[in-house]
């Protein structure tokens, strides 16, 4: 038996979980990064202390398995994308790296469309620009750091950053890359005109050479094996985009899949032998199955809501139920089941971190009266994340034919009560995949095509992945969701127009 490494680097946590070769989770760990906010709007992190926090995580996780280091066969990365890593030839950060939180850039975004530069970008990449894109948060570096920019030799994702400590090699990867507006979709390759058109020519030089997600891009060198436990010179796949990951480790292997993860961000995706250029979606990009398109509808709308209801009302729960060894989501669960929908008309808008509705909308829980307590507030809370996912798909659905069921993962397929609202809100069946670290899992699987374990994705989807669970639409509920969605709707078109009056 053959064992698997999967490193997964989100917002706050790097995770390492290590995978035999049917896709059992052997061990895991889970450690915090630092997020740096030096002003309004900035999230960064010290490149140092993301590279030391990795090689602890995969230290920890080599030593809590009990397996033998010989026996690891290779190694890859599931990580955020967008954000941008810049670097020296030895790898040494020429400033903090920028999460794909940060929001210093919005300006560009507006000055573009304004231009018309949005519109010709859209015909080379089919998709919008984001202020956390590398494009946006390069042009703002050009002008108001150009020392940096003149310094740094590789402009490199999060996975990029922690395969170049590993291996000492420096190379780019299709998914993150091509979902960050620097990739011509059309040729599959850099596009100097597509550069120019961000007022970034003089960058070519400093983007490293394109490979595919399980294409072995270096080995683990001696000093890399000695801080992480790795066998030194096994090979070190190149990974990919986290949402890519989280499908393909849900099985999301032809077109008549669609996934949903619910996690802090909401995806919702589906992959595609073209992309869909129609301008219903918002994010086309290349999958980690390199003859299919990522098609992309996502926002932070999702089971991040939660645990800030949880942290703020319901912290003396929590305290109280821990005492005793539970869990405050059994709590959760429990009243969110004890109200029937049609029960409760509150409605829940899940814009905490951000909003698919309107660049500067908020989260507001609207219709509440004096009846009310916090089991109604909760439920909205669960139906409101729900709502959020439904508006995604259906505009999925607008451009292919309704999935036989969809694959859901991430912190909302725990909860029964909570897959079941997803399932009559939808009403289409819903799948559950076990409970482990589906990023890691995906980064994994690409790590067993470069180790050659497996032949490709479809053989490694056949040993590893397993729907847990199916949960089926009960059709009596699909009118009580129908027009509480329909409320929903209403309330998030009635408030757009009172959001510009709002600051960031």
């Amino acid at each position: 038996m053959k064992y698997l490494l999967g490193i997964d680097n989100g917002g706050t946590f790097s995770k390492a979980a290590l995978f035999d070769e049917d896709g059992r989770q052997i061990a895991k760990t889970s450690v915090p990064t630092q997020t740096l906010t030096p002003k309004p709007g900035y999230t960064e992190r010290d490149m140092d202390e993301l590279w030391r926090v990795n090689a602890e995580a995969v230290r920890k996780t080599v030593a809590k398995s009990g397996v033998n280091p010989s026996d690891i066969a290779g190694v890859s990365f599931s990580g955020h994308g967008k954000g941008l890593y810049l670097t020296d030839r030895e790898g040494k950060g020429v400033c903090n790296g920028i999460l794909s939180t940060d929001a210093r850039a919005w300006e560009y975004i507006l000055k573009w469309k304004e231009d018309g530069t949005s519109r010709k970008v859209y015909e080379k990449t089919f998709q919008e620009i984001l202020i956390m894109q590398p494009v946006a948060l390069l042009a703002w570096i050009r002008d108001h750091q150009p020392e940096v920019l003149e310094k740094a030799a590789y402009i490199f994702s999060v996975n990029d950053y922690i395969r170049f400590r590993l291996t000492g090699e420096a190379y780019a990867e299709y998914t993150i890359f091509s979902g960050g507006n620097l990739v011509n979709l059309n040729t599959k390759q850099y596009d100097q005109e597509l550069l120019e058109l961000f007022g970034l020519g003089m960058c070519m030089e400093k983007l490293p050479p394109l490979r595919y997600s399980n294409d072995t891009c270096g080995f683990v060198t001696k000093e890399a094996a000695m801080l992480t436990g790795l066998p030194e010179g096994i090979p070190v796949a190149a990974g990919m985009f986290d949402v890519d990951a989280c499908g393909v480790a849900s099985g999301l292997i032809s077109p008549k899949e669609l996934c949903m993860i619910a996690g802090t961000w909401s995806i919702n995706e589906f992959i595609s032998k073209a992309p869909i250029t129609n301008g219903t979606v918002s994010l086309n990009s290349m999958y980690c199955m390199k003859d299919y398109f990522l098609v992309e509808e996502s926002s932070p709308t999702s089971a991040g809501n939660m645990e800030w209801f949880v942290r703020n009302l319901l912290s003396y729960e929590k305290t109280e139920i821990e005492a005793k060894g539970g869990s405050v989501y059994d709590l959760t669960n429990e009243w969110v089941e004890s109200i029937e929908p049609q029960d409760c008309n509150v409605i829940f808008l899940p814009f905490l971190n951000g909003s698919n509705e309107h660049p500067l909308a908020k989260s507001s829980f609207v219709g509440l009266t004096a009846f009310h307590n916090k089991k109604h507030m909760l439920r909205a809370v669960y139906e409101g994340i729900v709502f959020s996912h439904l508006t995604h798909v259906k505009k999925l659905l607008m451009n292919r034919e309704k999935p036989a069921s969809i694959r859901l993962s991430g912190g909302a397929a725990n909860s029964a009560v909570w897959v079941q609202i997803f399932a009559d809100a939808l009403q289409i069946p819903i799948d559950t995949i076990g409970d482990r670290e589906l990023g890691a899992q995906g980064a994994a699987m690409a790590a067993g095509i470069a180790a050659g374990i497996y032949k490709d994705y479809e053989d490694a989807v056949a040993r590893t992945v397993h729907i847990t669970g199916t949960i089926e639409p009960r059709p009596e509920y699909g009118k009580f969701y129908e027009e509480k969605y329909a409320t929903y709707r209403k309330v998030n078109d009635s408030l757009n127009s009172a959001w510009d009056r709002f600051e960031n």
